[in-house]
């Protein structure tokens, strides 16, 4: 069984539908094993208790960011965490963190990356006009929206759009490609060649 440890700061919509996603067999052999927020009011942290699981407030209460990730790490590694998932976590990573699991902490993008990193990428896309954009679930390194490509979505820009309603369509697949690529990590059957993830050779 595959422990899984989520990290949101809201309300961590793509969490929940990681856990609905591990309800129903879509992640097989997996659980979640933690969810942890850096904000204790965060409605994330509530809609997990609801659901039975591990809850856990870990605020930085002015630390600097390697005391406080290594505050988290501790908590993920006493949980027996295989996979980080960042769900809506708005703090970067330290160095350190991303060290203690190496290759095993996953985030989503809305945009095609390697276009419109940082923050607003859906106004971003809707500004810079182009035609279609999308979500982009990778794994983390040191760099801002970086790490090699697990999968992407591609969702058209429709001529009645602004960015609220571009936003809110990429979020419909966000919400499926984040289980699918968690999935895909977790069968084991991928590997990452340079900054391409791709499928083991048979045999």
């Amino acid at each position: 069984m595959h422990n899984l440890g989520i990290l949101l700061s809201r309300r961590g919509s793509n969490f929940l539908a990681i856990a609905d996603s591990v309800a129903s067999g879509r992640i097989p052999d997996a659980q979640i094993a933690v969810v942890i927020s850096n904000l204790a009011a965060a409605p994330g942290l509530t809609a997990a208790r609801q659901r039975g699981l591990n809850a856990v407030a870990i605020e930085a209460n002015g630390r600097k960011r390697a005391e406080h990730d290594a505050e988290i790490i501790a908590t993920l590694q006493a949980h027996n965490v295989d996979l980080v998932c960042l769900a809506g976590y708005m703090r970067l990573l330290s160095p350190g963190f991303i060290q203690a699991f190496p290759h095993r902490i996953l985030n989503i993008h809305p945009s095609l990356l390697p276009a419109f990193p940082g923050l607003d990428a859906q106004t971003q896309a809707f500004e810079y006009g182009v035609q279609a954009t999308g979500c982009t679930v990778h794994f983390v390194d040191e760099q801002l929206d970086h790490g090699a490509i697990i999968l992407q979505r591609s969702v058209p820009v429709l001529p009645t759009d602004d960015p609220h309603s571009l936003a809110a369509r990429i979020l419909e697949q966000e919400h499926i490609a984040y289980s699918e690529a968690i999935a895909r990590v977790l069968s084991d059957n991928y590997q990452i060649v340079g900054r391409r993830y791709t499928p083991k050779p048979e045999g």
